[in-house]
């Protein structure tokens, strides 16, 4: 296939003035196809269903509500949201606590004494962290394009939008169903769940209310709440009576923080079957779907899929990004890391690797893959 640059392929997708304007669905993504319901029972879905991560990213500054929003009208079946909480206990939308990435906060006198170094699960880090702002004071902010030099067309965007709560992204979803005429899912990530437990700030009492306050508290609902701490996710289900789908999210290397045990342990058929019974899913690095060689070539498939499906976890592996930089070496066109390269092909792949869903920056290019693929 043929792949042209970033800014032609962009203007073909419809990239839009505003996100309230954006691409209808396709026929093919508004009606779920014949599809398989993997372990206990869950709501039928596409197969392999789209998440669009942290909304459409590629496309809109991640985590606002322009970038969920156009991620659903292109066709994703589940919007993904990260969650840190502020100061006054209130669940937003953001991808670490630290913010300077992801608002115009650094360019804020009135807040630059709060500027300051923390120990974020063993690493020190220095810049503004959203548990020292209250929500109004987090709502002063602006949303800024998180990769500025990769993704240049987003930063158009640059100060428009606010951080959302997780309550809106939920009343979003509920409206975006509604007016689509397919069920868009919510997919919550906890950030650092053990970091904001140990200031006081804990994530899970103030995310459980809200599933349930919203519906969502059962095994067919169209949420999956995810983290890369399994500790966090078992106490959901046993001391929290949490019945939504739990997704485990996984590294290609290293350990959870607050477990002695490595991923590649956990993600083991013996280390599986310790805890399959009480999650329902995978999410791991597409690269432990399908390795890469070390010279950054597409490698052989991993049993990784095989052994969930055996003990009735889904896997919906992360990030595939459309840029040259984050494909395989083989899968890259020229030599702008920031031109699209052969995305569809590694789609297409993953998908012959029996995924039960994917994470992508670009959720149209996921989903015309995956239509494509069936066809």
């Amino acid at each position: 296939m043929t792949v042209m640059d970033r800014r032609s392929f962009t203007a073909l997708v419809g990239a839009t003035a505003a996100a309230a304007t954006v691409l209808p669905v396709s026929a093919s993504s508004a009606a779920p196809a014949a599809s398989r319901s993997r372990g206990r029972g869950r709501r039928s879905l596409p197969t392999p269903y789209v998440v669009g991560h942290r909304g459409a990213s590629g496309y809109r500054p991640e985590h606002t509500l322009a970038s969920y929003t156009l991620a659903a009208h292109m066709g994703a079946d589940f919007i993904e949201p990260d969650l840190v909480i502020t100061k006054d206990g209130v669940l937003v939308c953001r991808h670490e606590p630290e913010i300077s990435g992801t608002t115009d906060v650094s360019e804020r006198p009135d807040f630059a004494a709060r500027r300051t170094t923390k120990t974020l699960d063993g690493v020190a880090t220095t810049g503004w962290f959203v548990e020292d702002f209250t929500l109004a004071e987090l709502r002063t902010l602006r949303a800024v394009e998180r990769l500025p030099q990769v993704r240049q067309e987003n930063t158009i965007y640059d100060g428009l939008w606010q951080v959302p709560t997780f309550e809106e992204v939920l009343k979003l979803r509920k409206q975006l169903s509604l007016d689509l005429g397919r069920e868009i899912g919510v997919y919550p990530e906890t950030k650092h769940p053990t970091y904001f437990r140990e200031i006081g700030l804990p994530l899970e009492e103030r995310l459980v209310p809200l599933v349930q306050r919203y519906g969502l508290n059962n095994k067919n609902a169209a949420i999956r709440i995810q983290s890369f701490e399994l500790t966090n996710l078992l106490m959901m289900r046993s001391k929290m009576k949490v019945k939504a789908p739990l997704v485990f999210l996984t590294s290609a290397s290293g350990t959870p923080y607050a477990d002695d045990r490595t991923y590649a342990e956990l993600l083991s058929p013996a280390g599986l079957r310790t805890y399959a019974d009480q999650i329902d899913g995978l999410g791991p690095d597409w690269s432990q779907v399908i390795a890469r060689n070390s010279d950054g070539t597409l490698g052989a498939e991993t049993t990784l899929v095989k052994n969930a499906h055996a003990v009735g976890l889904e896997v919906c592996p992360y990030t595939v990004r459309a840029e040259n930089q984050f494909l395989p070496t083989d899968y890259r066109i020229g030599a702008d890391p920031n031109d699209y390269g052969r995305v569809m092909d590694l789609l297409h792949r993953l998908y012959d690797a029996g995924i039960d869903g994917i994470f992508s920056d670009n959720p149209d290019v996921a989903v015309v893959a995956r239509d494509t693929w069936r066809g």
